[in-house]
Order: structure tokens, then C-alpha cells, then sequence
């Protein structure tokens, strides 16, 4: 292209293109070179205007936000040992505030209850380790002896892999044969299975301690905190829905601990029960063991069928026979999933099944073990703030189950849009 074809030339970028000739770094340009535009008749870019935009309040208010979740999530990965505890001390409040507050009508001054409820929780856990540490220990010391009487049991279904693996075995010492000497091996250990899971048990110590410490502060406390968020919100309208918010979240998180805690420890008994039926030993740990994992959506009683099938497979001689003790779980946990908590539940817990899935899978990742055992509760609690928050309301929708209402209303605007016109 030559000047006379293009009559449109850019003098100022030619000119700081060859300003420097000699300069290495100078791009090679034609002056005789000469732009065409794209459309004739499209208009001139306005970088003033699209400066403004990059500018703007909007502009800013999306980059804050994604710099600040980001920041969130760091935050809540790093400081998982520090917030931990915090969240324990924090629902367990939500879950006895309610009896301190009676304690206290009937005249009894609030730390001196919260030092009682404290002290009870205390002698509850300390007598359940007890009881629970002798058969936890004699089962950890016979589970190398059952795995190895239940990898014989199943090695008709896992000896094409034991098969392929001793292929694998000879090759590589054929390979090592044909060297002048061994290759040297180096092992490293790492950390086992349960430090991995579960932490030290100095660690553990340690969070339960200030779990407690800071239960019986926030229980001493009663509505401090509250009463000094409302006296520092500048408007009536805020102080109301603060007031609002904290008792919904209590009397919601309440409800919900304090109900699955009674279903989980019925069902724990009741699965104890039927093991003891069925000649299954340490009977009472497995109860303590399905009365825990409850806590936790879909990953706790899938872990559960894992432990019972492992461990009924090396207790007793024939394999259907062992199936008997996870079939009998795996009823019993659906009698009570899909009718007793339902029925005592209720909606006072309205998450659907993906945003429950999604949550536990966050603070499993994030916080571990401990998270996954908080996400329902913190899920629930997050969903009322949203529904008292007029910009967060949406979140709070997408977070709850659909009623039979909404199914119908659904079901009929797919009816009407279906026919022709």
C-alpha cells in the first residue's frame, strides 16, 4: 500500500516509532505505510468515555469484590487453626443460649450456668473418651490382623490386580538383574493417615480447650455482643433487623443441632443394637462411630459403609454373612434420612441437597475433617443472614428447597408456554 492509495497517515505514531533509529529495541516501520480503518463509516473510539467506564464506582466495585473473595478464601484456608475453634465455640453457643436463658429466669446468674453446662459437657466428653479408648485401642491393635484376614477372604475378586502387580515385580527385578548392583532404595516417611486427617493428638487437645474456654465466655456473656452491635448501628431500622437476624440464626442453628443430636444418638444406639444381634464385637464403638458421622451429609455414612464392610469381612468367615452389617446400616440410615428426620426436621433446615453437596466439598477442603462437620450449620446460618439482607436475598433463594407451591406454579407456566398460540 503506498501514500496515494490511503490519503489517512499517522504522522505522531511514525514519528515515535523512528525517533530512535539506531535503538535495537526500534521496530522496523514503513512511513509509507498508511491505516485503513476497519468500516469508513464506523465512528471514532472514545477512550475518554471508555476511560470513565474502566473508572467508575461499577468498575471498582467488581474488582473489590473479586479481590476481597480471594482474599476471603486465603484467609479461611491459612487461619484454619486459629477459626476453627472459634466456629465450634460459636454454634455450640447458638445451641445452649437458649438453656442459660432459662437458667437465669429461674434466678441462677449466667456464668455461674455457663460454668455448670461447661463442667457437664466436660465430664460428658471426658467419660465417653474413657469408655470409648479401650475398644478403639484393642481394634487398632487387631486391624493389621483383619485387613489380613479380609484381603483372603477377597482375593478371588482382587487377584487379577494382586496378578498384574507381581508381573510389575518381575519385570522390575528382571530389569535390576541385568545391573552390577543393586540400586540403593530410599524410604521416606511421611506423616500416617490420621495426623493427616485428624492432627495430633496435642492439637486436638489443644482446639478442644479453647473451644471450651471460649464456650463458657460467650454462655458468662449472654447478649453482650449483641447488645453492643446494636448500640453502635446508627439507625432503628438496623438495630431491628439485627435483633432479628442473631435470634433467627439461634433459634434455627438450636433447633437443628439439638434435634440431630437426638436422631444421631438414637440411630447410633439403635445400629448398636442390631450388630450386637448379629455377633459384631466392640458394639459400642461403632454406635459412638455412626452417632458422629451423621454429622456429616453423605460422605459421613458412606465412610461408615466402608468401616462396617472392612470390618464385618474380618470378623466373620462368609462374605454374605459380613454383608448383613453395612446392608443393615444402609436401612437403617435410610428409615431414618427419608422418614424420622424429615418428619421431625420439618423446614426449619430449607437447604436443598446441591447447595449442602457444594458446601460440604468448600469446608472440606478448606478446613478438613472439622469443616466437614460445620458446613450444615454454617450453610443454614449464612442462608438466614441472606434472607434478612434485602441485596442478599437472592443467595438466600438459591440456597433453600423448593415447596410444593413453587413445584405447581412451575409446572404450570411450563403447561401454558407449551401451548401454540
Amino acid at each position: 500500500m503506498t501514500a496515494d492509495q490511503d490519503p489517512g497517515i499517522v504522522p505522531q505514531a511514525v514519528d515515535r516509532a523512528t525517533r530512535s533509529p539506531d535503538s535495537a529495541l526500534a521496530p522496523a516501520v514503513d512511513p509509507g505505510l498508511r491505516a485503513t480503518p476497519v468500516d469508513a463509516v464506523a465512528p471514532t473510539p472514545n477512550l475518554e468515555r471508555t476511560a470513565d467506564a474502566v473508572g467508575s464506582p461499577r468498575g471498582r466495585s467488581i474488582e473489590v469484590t473479586i479481590l476481597t473473595s480471594l482474599a476471603l478464601l486465603y484467609t479461611l484456608y491459612f487461619a484454619r487453626e486459629f477459626l476453627v475453634p472459634i466456629a465450634f465455640g460459636v454454634l455450640l453457643n447458638f445451641l445452649l443460649s437458649p438453656l442459660i436463658r432459662r437458667m437465669v429466669r429461674l434466678g441462677i446468674k449466667a456464668p455461674i450456668g455457663a460454668a455448670i453446662i461447661v463442667l457437664v459437657l466436660l465430664t460428658a466428653v471426658a467419660e465417653g473418651a474413657y469408655q470409648l479408648a479401650g475398644p478403639a485401642q484393642r481394634w487398632a491393635m487387631s486391624a493389621p490382623e483383619s485387613f489380613a484376614r479380609a484381603e483372603q477372604k477377597l482375593r478371588s475378586i482382587i487377584r487379577p490386580v494382586q496378578q498384574v502387580t507381581q508381573n510389575v515385580a518381575r519385570a522390575a527385578d528382571a530389569v535390576g538383574a541385568q545391573g552390577d548392583r543393586a540400586p540403593s532404595v530410599v524410604v521416606q516417611s511421611g506423616p500416617s493417615i490420621s495426623s493427616r486427617l485428624f492432627g495430633t493428638t496435642q492439637r486436638i487437645a489443644g482446639g478442644l480447650v479453647e473451644v471450651f474456654i471460649l464456650l463458657y465466655f460467650l454462655l458468662a456473656g449472654g447478649d453482650l455482643f449483641l447488645q453492643k452491635l446494636i448500640k453502635v448501628l446508627p439507625h432503628f431500622g438496623d438495630k431491628v433487623k439485627a435483633v432479628e437476624i442473631a435470634r433467627a440464626t439461634e433459634a434455627a442453628v438450636s433447633a437443628y443441632l439439638s434435634t440431630t443430636l437426638v436422631i444421631n444418638i438414637v440411630e447410633g444406639a439403635v445400629v448398636a443394637g442390631v450388630l450386637w444381634l448379629l455377633g459384631m464385637p466392640n458394639v459400642l464403638l461403632w454406635g459412638a462411630l455412626v452417632a458422629c458421622f451423621e454429622f456429616v451429609p453423605y460422605l459421613g455414612a458412606f465412610a461408615i459403609v466402608v468401616i462396617f464392610s472392612v470390618v464385618a469381612v474380618s470378623s466373620y468367615d462368609k462374605v454374605p454373612r459380613a454383608l448383613l452389617v453395612p446392608g443393615s446400616f444402609l436401612a437403617i440410615n435410610l428409615l431414618q434420612a427419608n422418614v424420622v428426620a424429615p418428619m421431625l426436621l420439618g423446614h426449619r433446615l430449607t437447604l436443598n441437597p446441591v447447595a449442602i453437596f457444594i458446601g460440604l466439598a468448600f469446608f472440606f477442603w478448606i478446613w478438613g475433617v472439622p469443616g466437614a462437620f460445620l458446613a450444615v450449620p454454617l450453610l443454614a446460618s449464612f442462608k438466614i443472614f441472606c434472607d434478612h439482607i434485602e441485596s442478599l436475598a437472592a443467595v438466600g433463594e438459591f440456597l433453600g428447597q423448593r415447596d410444593e407451591e413453587e413445584r405447581r406454579t412451575t409446572a404450570r407456566l411450563s403447561v401454558v408456554y407449551r401451548k401454540p398460540a
